[in-house]
């Protein structure tokens, strides 16, 4: 006969069952340390290394729910993602990620396991796809529903940044990365990936990562082309974004920053233009280069840079930019 002691000897700490100081004792260990460090985790706030004088900074944050569904990530692909999303931000400025703060909110009746696999995310993309870069600090706190907010510094090594405002007529629009399939992910898994009443299934999304694991990764555990954005800025690009909205919709960002139109080729977008245009969470990065330049390793041509200021089309014709939006969800097709 089991005991209620036999029970909870099994029974998962969670934080309700620990102190903050035991949560990050167990936490620090598993976190990557940043080659800009001067002074790490432990004090009031971190120090960095700053040497080129300047460097970029940029936040962002994913909550259970709009964000993300537990019964689709693992906590390693939220640790991931969250280290992924935001250096691709930094890479899209054309610098290099060099260290993380992060904040976590959850339940307290969340296991102590669930933030060691963030943790254990975070680490590991930090190490596939920005070495060097580590978490020099953060917060844990108390919500209702889990939270994860990450602050990403990066360096310019001297550049210039490249910023939304500088494309010019005449410029070759061009991406690195995905396009689309982190889209095509995301309509599998709300199709697929949910049970008879539509509520998100890990079974069924296990299944689904055996069956589509391209499509199903790019959208759980993007792997932006990080290395593609400093190449970009060397290279000339006038204008660059990550693309974590939609291709058209952030394509427009360019457009109005810029004062152009953004024009692509039907032919270079694929078999499901919807999908790639209105997609959304690719990470890849969207840069306009001079005519003359050549384009980095990396990155392929999608259109070309127009003077009808504001606007987004294909093949010339105007085109709806549809995709994210926080308040609104999503404005465009995937289906």
């Amino acid at each position: 006969m089991k005991t209620p002691a036999d029970a909870s000897a099994r029974s998962p700490e969670t934080l309700n069952d620990v102190s903050e100081i035991a949560v990050l004792e167990r936490i620090f260990p598993r976190l990557p340390t940043s080659s800009a460090q001067l002074l790490g985790p432990g004090d009031d706030a971190a120090v960095l290394a700053a040497p080129d004088g300047r460097f970029v900074v940029t936040t962002d944050m994913m909550i259970q729910g709009p964000d993300f569904r537990l019964a689709w990530s693992t906590p390693n692909d939220l640790g991931w993602k969250a280290a992924a999303t935001n250096l691709s931000d930094v890479a899209a400025m054309g610098a290099r990620g060099t260290a993380l703060v992060v904040a976590i909110a959850a339940p307290p009746s969340t296991p102590v396991s669930v933030l060691e696999g963030i943790a254990d995310g975070l680490r590991e993309c930090c190490e596939a796809l920005a070495p060097g870069c580590g978490v020099v600090g953060g917060d844990l706190s108390a919500s209702d529903a889990l939270t994860l907010a990450v602050t990403a510094f990066g360096d310019l090594e001297g550049r210039e940044p490249v910023t939304r405002s500088g494309a010019r007529v005449g410029d070759v629009v061009a991406l690195a990365g995905r396009l689309g399939e982190a889209g095509l992910g995301l309509e599998l898994l709300f199709r697929l990936g949910v049970d008879a009443e539509g509520v998100p299934d890990a079974g069924r999304a296990a299944a689904l990562r055996a069956q589509h694991p391209d499509a199903v990764a790019a959208q759980l555990r993007p792997v932006p082309p990080l290395e593609c954005g400093p190449a970009a800025a060397l290279a000339g690009a006038t204008a660059m974004l990550d693309v974590s909205d939609g291709l058209a919709l952030d394509a427009g960002r360019i457009a109005r920053a810029s004062g152009v139109g953004i024009d692509f080729r039907s032919t270079a977008l694929g078999e499901r233009i919807d999908v790639a245009l209105g997609g959304g969470e690719d990470h890849g990065l969207l840069a306009t280069f001079p005519p003359e330049a050549v384009l980095p390793e990396g990155f392929r041509a999608l259109g070309l840079v127009t003077a009808d200021a504001g606007s987004v089309s294909v093949d010339g014709e105007p085109h709806a930019q549809g995709g994210w939006d926080p308040y609104r969800g999503w404005d465009g097709s995937v289906g």
